[in-house]
């Protein structure tokens, strides 16, 4: 036999596919060059003003470090966008893990991005407290939201922040706002602490619920059911209607034994299902029927000016443990008060005692 000609082999190239045009290519360089070129705090305000999805995402991520420069840098990004927020209505959402809270938000979010508004969505991720670790998930959740250009989708580790939620979710707010979107919903971690950080930075605060899942009780603790704003029953479908409406029932029977809110709007329940579309525009009329109502009266700014309260004393108050915990003398007699507490030579409560001494 002789030697196979070598068109024969089967590792033969074959001409691909036409290569993209000198206009795409000055593109795609474009775009890489800008990754690469590090803004200015002034350049990066002035992109992130203009609406820049990828400059907003910066600006985040520089609020979010840790490290002392990026947070001189941070301080002056926010004073630059300040006065172009507070233009939005911030919506928190909360419900048990399973209520579909990651469905309910695509689904909202698209409906409102069809009505020709921006759309923000903040939501924290749990981190675990042994690995420190967060999975940030909402993107592969959320799939046809991501790609919408006209929503933004942010989710962020909840660290060890008060309740789960971020630290810096404030701070991204002002930066959502000052870059044009018009509605911010920040999603919670799951109901616990976290609803009462939660309540305390936005304007409407949503709980999903959940029919037929023993839900309908635990609904009914008082902390939970006075912060809410409206209450949905989610997943309202299919052999689930029934069990909705009559959950609905129940609820806005107890809703009434409630005082009058301070905003002078008692609390409404609904009912949607986020996989079938069906219910989400009566939500966000009932929305706009709550903000339209606490303008009037003047609770909106009310409210807003306690918030910011609020948020001055959280500040002092982080900024005070970090002053705290960073201090090397404590550093050094936290060590020896734990191994005291260890050996149970002393109590935490006289340990707390030797070692804010040292501070004052």
């Amino acid at each position: 036999m002789g030697t196979p000609p070598k068109h024969a082999s089967a590792l033969q190239e074959k001409e691909g596919i036409p290569h993209p045009s000198s206009a795409n290519e000055a593109s795609a360089k474009k775009i890489q060059e800008r990754r690469r070129k590090p803004l200015s705090i002034r350049e990066l305000a002035q992109e992130l003003l203009q609406g820049n999805p990828m400059a907003l995402s910066r600006g985040i991520t520089l609020i979010e470090s840790t490290a002392a420069k990026h947070q001189k840098d941070a301080k002056e990004l926010i004073q630059t966008c300040l006065p172009h927020a507070n233009a939005s209505i911030r919506i928190g959402i909360t419900g048990v893990p399973g209520v579909g809270k990651s469905t309910f938000i695509e689904s909202f979010g698209t409906f409102l991005t069809n009505q020709g508004k921006k759309v923000a969505v903040l939501a924290v991720d749990p981190t675990s407290t042994l690995s420190k670790g967060s999975i940030l998930g909402d993107k592969t959740r959320m799939e046809d939201l991501v790609k919408n250009p006209k929503a933004f989708i942010r989710p962020s580790a909840s660290g060890e922040s008060l309740g789960g939620v971020a630290r810096k979710t404030r701070e991204a707010m002002v930066l959502c706002e000052a870059a044009g979107y018009d509605v911010i919903l920040i999603e919670t971690v799951g109901v616990g602490q976290s609803e009462t950080a939660v309540h305390s930075m936005t304007d409407f605060f949503l709980l999903l619920k959940l029919a037929g899942a023993g839900d309908e009780l635990q609904g009914i603790k008082r902390g939970i059911m006075e912060m809410a704003d409206a209450i949905v029953i989610n997943k309202a479908d299919g052999e689930n209607v029934k069990a909705a409406k009559l959950a609905q029932a129940e609820f806005n029977r107890a809703l009434h034994l409630y005082p009058e809110k301070e905003s002078g709007w008692t609390p409404k329940t609904l009912t949607c299902s986020s996989l079938k579309n069906e219910g989400i525009q009566e939500v966000w009329e009932l929305i706009e029927t709550y903000v339209k109502g606490v303008k009037k009266n003047g609770y909106f700014q009310q409210k807003r000016n306690e918030q910011n309260q609020f948020w001055l004393k959280q500040t002092i108050e982080g900024q005070l443990k970090d002053q705290f915990y960073d201090n090397p003398k404590v550093q050094k007699a936290l060590e020896q008060q734990l191994q005291l507490l260890s050996e149970n030579k002393t109590t935490p409560f006289e340990a707390a005692e030797v070692l804010l001494s040292l501070t004052k």
